[in-house]
């Protein structure tokens, strides 16, 4: 008989069955700190840093906020990381042998709410509701910004007004022609205008460009254009060295002196204004892969702080007397530094900017006390700086690539034969010149590597030969363009820089010509479609697996990549594009050409549809094309898709038709694409994409292979810009 208190055990097969269904703590409880002591060798093994992978963390929970769509999955998001933090602290009262792993899952879900929450919280304190609808308004407003462009004959102004109709304080945007610009509207001005205004743009079609996301970070209810002459009705204050008139002077002062597009990049690289750049010129660059020397980052900043703290060392060491009593790279870092935070304020302080300039200066502490300046920690400190200060910067191409860049130069240097390679030894100039120019490849092509999946995530389309480009472009501009600016301003002080500013010219023309040469090779420019977010984020997890570990545990961060390369290169190609207005539609994968709606050439919509085709052939109209039939108010095609023929009816203006013609029309068709509102009679067999869709969905993607629709409503959810636009 069993005793009271203790349970019956059966005897026999039956109590053996019974034996093996009570669960034995003890094996668990090994199992588990067996993993947990395997886990933690791997970590010591791999030479695991917490810190970047804190901030990796905290990137996490910025995209995840930007990726969900409604509030309960931002919620659940910080709850998990919550919960993570409790079981992490509940499980180290019991257990204090797991003391990496514990901290591991603890700070990393602290990290993960943290950034879900920050930038949830910063949306809400900064995000600026938009107009409601088109209107033409007249706004009396103060100027807050002011940004001369040149190139597109226009100044783009920044006013801070009250909305006509609901009276709250707003900021606009508007473009004012330079024939009606007077010098006196800057800063502090109070002006009055007509402009026509619109609320700024969501995508046009799933994976274009999100201007509305942008603008509700930066504050911004509408943008628009100036009607007519502006009325002056207060003058700014008194003219005052602020950092935004000495970047316009500067800016105007270096065209001044040398014109063209050399004179403009000069410019650029002085003080960070691009707006007198050609678009021809920069279109160059950007398709020649050198398009980052035109953004002022790390390669400008660092140029800059390295020259100031050579130079002051240099010139410190000349005094015997300073030389014996103070610490001289201390002195020069100081100097170095004062110099970087200048050069970064002068230049707007972009994000690429900032992240450059605190890393540096990361550097220069890391010189200045006799540490390993190049570290992937140092990196993180960076990048959590920006996270915390900017987190919507995380989802634009800026913050991708300055960090992507930055982070595959010191993985790539941390590499232990590469250090090896470039370690110093007793050989002639021409073999320590071949080495230098060897790594200067490695590393281009590294960097283009790196930056190529994020280029075509954002942009659709990345230069072939960066690599080549960079390894003549970059010493160009490091080592004579950058200097031979410095040497002109400093000798204008005396109004001796007309020879310096004659070599700048020279050197940017063949700065140009380098991108201009690369820019029209053969297959210099590789299209790609819109990528999913499955594939950035395999490409993303596997790229920091690659360089945040040590050792043999780095080489798994390729199964990754290898994956997302191939989900990249097979990325389909939607068959219809629909903007968001119905007005412009694109139908890809026929005759290699995408067949559009509108016979006007170019414009942004067609532009968008061509880079999201994939390509840049010269678009064919549809009233062109020899398998679709148009009258003046409608367009039908047939297009055949995994054995099936799809009709397709599109409306070709807002003419009025005849109802009933109209219903039989539909009947007769799979999908109905119109710009107005069709009535209920019209009930197409699959898809009716209306101006009712597209005002609930925005711009559409259809594929007809599986088949199935993208919105850009499916990518942008409940977040305040779209919630906003699509009322």
């Amino acid at each position: 008989m069993a005793t009271r208190g203790t349970p019956s055990i059966p005897m026999g097969e039956a109590g053996d069955e019974a034996r093996n269904m009570v669960p034995r703590p003890w094996r668990m409880s090994a199992l588990l700190s067996s993993f947990a002591r395997r886990f933690e060798a791997f970590l010591a093994a791999a030479e695991f840093d917490r810190g970047p992978w804190l901030v990796v963390a905290f990137a996490a929970g910025i995209g995840f906020w930007f990726y969900l769509g409604t509030p309960w999955q931002w919620l659940a998001v910080m709850a998990g990381g919550v919960a993570a933090v409790m079981l992490a602290l509940a499980t180290w009262r019991s257990d204090e042998r797991r003391v990496y792993t514990l901290a591991a899952v603890l700070s990393v879900g602290l990290a993960l709410a943290a950034g879900t929450a920050l930038v949830w919280a910063r949306s809400g304190m900064v995000g600026a509701e938009p107009i409601p609808h088109p209107r033409f308004e007249l706004i009396d407003g103060r100027i807050l910004e002011r940004e001369e462009q040149p190139a597109e004959d226009r100044v783009r102004l920044v006013l801070a007004a009250r909305d006509a109709e609901s009276g709250r304080a707003v900021a606009y945007r508007v473009n004012l022609p330079v024939d009606a610009d007077r010098r006196i509207f800057r800063e502090g001005a109070r002006i009055r205008l007509a402009a026509r205004l619109m609320p700024p743009s969501p995508p046009i079609v799933p994976g274009a460009y999100n201007f509305a996301r942008r603008a509700w970070f930066e504050g911004l209810s509408a943008t628009g254009s100036v009607v007519g002459a502006v009325e002056l009705v207060e003058p700014p204050p008194p003219a005052e060295l602020s950092l935004a008139s000495i970047q316009r002077r500067l800016s105007a002062h270096v065209r001044a002196n040398l014109g063209g597009t050399s004179g403009a990049i000069a410019a650029t690289l002085a003080s960070g204004d691009r707006g007198a750049i050609p678009e021809a010129d920069e279109e160059a660059m950007r398709d020649s892969g050198l398009t980052h020397l035109l953004s002022i980052s790390g390669l400008h900043v660092s140029a800059i702080i390295a020259a100031t703290y050579l130079v002051a060392l240099k010139l410190l060491a000349l005094w015997p007397w300073l030389t014996l009593r103070v610490r001289l790279p201390l002195v020069a870092a100081g100097a170095a530094a004062l110099a970087g935070i200048g050069y970064t304020l002068l230049t707007g302080a972009e994000v690429p900017t900032v992240r450059s300039c605190i890393g540096a200066l990361l550097v220069l502490v890391a010189l200045a006390l006799g540490r390993e300046p190049l570290s992937l920690r140092m990196v993180a400190i960076a990048a959590g700086v920006v996270l915390a200060l900017w987190p919507e910067s995380l989802v634009g191409p800026s913050f991708q690539m300055s960090f992507a860049a930055v982070i595959a130069i010191v993985a790539l240097h941390n590499v232990q034969r590469i250090r090896d390679f470039l370690a110093p030894r007793e050989e002639s100039w021409v073999r320590r010149f071949g080495r230098r120019a060897a790594i200067l490849f490695l590393t281009g092509l590294v960097i283009e590597l790196a930056l190529m999946p994020i280029v075509l995530f954002h942009f659709h389309r990345a230069g072939v030969y960066g690599a080549a480009a960079n390894l003549i472009a970059i010493p160009l501009v490091t080592f004579v363009s950058m200097p031979l600016v410095a040497l002109a301003l400093l000798l204008d002080l005396a109004g001796a820089g007309a020879p310096a500013w004659w070599l700048v010219g020279h050197s940017l023309d063949l700065l140009l010509a380098i991108a201009h040469f690369f820019a029209e090779q053969p297959g210099s420019v590789k299209l790609a479609p819109r990528i999913g977010m499955g594939a950035m984020v395999l490409y993303l997890a596997g790229a920091l697996w690659l360089a945040f570990w040590q050792g043999g545990a780095r080489l798994w961060g390729f199964a990754p990549v290898a994956v997302s390369a191939g989900m990249m290169a097979t990325a389909p190609v939607p068959d219809i594009l629909i903007t968001r207005d119905g007005r412009d539609i694109g139908v890809a994968n026929e005759d290699e050409r995408l067949l559009v709606l509108r016979d006007s050439e170019g414009g942004y919509a067609q532009d968008n549809l061509l880079e999201l085709a994939g390509t840049d052939l010269v678009p064919i109209p549809l009233s062109q094309w020899p398998r679709s039939k148009c009258s003046a108010e409608f367009c039908t095609l047939s297009i055949a898709r995994e054995g099936r023929d799809w009709s397709i009816l599109v409306a070709r203006n807002r003419d009025l038709v005849a109802e009933r013609a109209l219903a039989a029309a539909c009947r007769h068709s799979d999908i109905v694409i119109a710009d107005r509102f069709l009535p209920r009679s019209c009930k197409p067999r699959w898809l009716k994409a209306d101006r009712r869709f597209l005002d609930r969905e925005g711009g559409t993607a259809i594929y007809l292979d599986e088949p199935r629709i993208e919105t850009v409503a499916q990518d942008e959810g409940e977040h305040g810009w779209w919630r906003a636009s699509a009322r």
